[in-house]
């Protein structure tokens, strides 16, 4: 009884467990099914989608943009494992004759990129160098009084620095036993000459004459007057001292002269400047030297006296360059007929730069390299062109340009660093097509 039993639930328990078994084998099959119906079916999508693009755009092979020398004919992975990028036909005949670097961007991709234009125009520029200026005196209306003979002064008329003088006007007298002696023999010449000049040899007539012109030289080369001498005709004596007088309109830079001084032919005894006329000494940058003229115009203003400009004009461009700031020298010339100015001051100088009517850009357009200027093109269709161009002066926020562009051109003015970049990448990519 007890076998039966046993019998019994040994040939249940195997009729459960392959029923359990036909149940698991059938889920299975019944999911591999599935599993394999959506592949075909996400297969089918894709496959439909792969036929499809080619209605809109012909894929003429697949890339690796690590590698674009190595061509694939169908999507997938490179052996690096990056995606592979279909190259369009479109593509390669859109960019055959396009200058090398040219990309295209889609107008989002320039929406993203926050790529701007303008256009390129002809304008009339101005332009104002400012730089600070020093004022001296006229070099050319500088006085110097030296004697050519020495002596002691004895009587100064023009006693302080910064006296207006004119010319002719006093300035000391002198006793010279030199020039006592020439006068002297001055005189004895003149009586010779009264006294042989009716001899009946004429060699004796000339040679009294002839002392009588060498001593009347001598005094002048010692800068006696035409007046003095004159005088010491008329007189017939010798004067015991000599005046000298200023040889300039002018006021007094520097007096070493004084009573009962000893000079020597050596000794400045006045510096005089005529104040007329004064320069101005500013120091431009070395890039701004070809914009600058000898008799350019000019306008100065001074800090005490706000609201008043001066008129002058540039007489001279210093030929040397100052090592430490790089700027040059430019002396323009002021009338001072009122004299408000004065040698020492400091002054603002202003330069008018007129470019004439020049082709421009704005300077944000310009790619600079250092060794050359970039600007982008923009084409129809969404192309950029990278075209070299030769730049001049940068006035405000715009550039002159020289060579490269045409008025009426359109340009790219923001965004063209990205833009650059990917010509950079396009240019690398062709080569190594190539």
């Amino acid at each position: 009884m007890n076998r039966n039993i046993r019998i019994i639930r040994i040939a249940a328990a195997t009729v459960i467990a392959g029923a359990a078994l036909l149940v698991v084998i059938h889920y299975r099959v019944g999911l591999a099914k599935w599993v394999l119906a959506g592949s075909v079916e996400r297969s089918s999508d894709v496959h439909a989608a792969h036929t499809t693009a080619p209605a809109e755009k012909q894929i003429l092979y697949y890339y690796d943009a690590m590698s674009p020398e190595h061509h694939y004919d169908k999507p997938g992975k490179s052996p690096d494992g990056m995606d592979l990028v279909p190259q369009y036909a479109d593509e390669d005949a859109g960019m055959e004759n396009m200058p090398a670097g040219t990309v295209r961007l889609s107008q989002s991709k320039q929406q993203l990129i926050g790529v701007q234009t303008t256009v390129v125009q002809r304008e009339k520029l101005f332009r104002t160098i400012r730089a600070v200026g020093q004022l001296t005196a006229d070099e050319t209306k500088l006085a110097h009084v030296h004697l050519k003979v020495s002596g002691w002064i004895e009587q100064v008329y023009v006693d302080y620095v910064g006296k207006l003088v004119k010319k002719g006007e006093p300035l000391f007298t002198i006793y010279s036993p030199d020039l006592v002696a020439t006068e002297q023999e001055y005189l004895i010449a003149r009586r010779g000459k009264q006294n042989l000049g009716n001899s009946g040899f004429p060699e004796v007539a000339q040679g009294a004459d002839a002392l009588l012109r060498a001593a009347r030289e001598r005094l002048r080369l010692w800068d006696i007057s035409d007046d003095q001498i004159k005088k010491l005709d008329e007189t017939g004596e010798v004067t015991r001292t000599l005046t000298f007088y200023s040889p300039i309109d002018g006021f007094v830079l520097d007096r070493k002269a004084f009573p009962q001084t000893n000079v020597t032919p050596d000794m400045e005894l006045y510096t005089m400047a005529d104040l007329s006329t004064i320069w101005a000494t500013a120091e431009i940058y070395e890039f701004e030297v070809p914009y600058v003229r000898v008799g350019q115009q000019a306008q100065m203003q001074l800090s005490y006296f706000p609201g008043k400009k001066y008129s002058g004009r540039v007489t001279y461009i210093y030929p040397t360059v100052d090592p430490q700031t790089r700027t040059i020298k430019v002396r323009l010339e002021f009338r001072n007929s009122d004299f408000e100015l004065k040698p020492q001051m400091f002054s603002d100088v202003m330069l008018n730069i007129d470019y004439g009517n020049q082709v421009v850009v704005p300077q944000g357009a310009v790619l600079d390299s250092g060794e050359r200027q970039t600007v982008f093109v923009a084409l129809p269709d969404g192309y950029f062109e990278p075209r070299e161009i030769k730049t001049g002066a940068k006035v405000d926020e715009k550039v002159i340009v020289l060579s490269g562009l045409k008025p009426g051109e359109t340009i790219v003015s923001s965004g063209n660093f990205l833009i650059d970049s990917e010509s950079r990448l396009s240019s690398a990519m062709s080569g190594m097509k190539h």
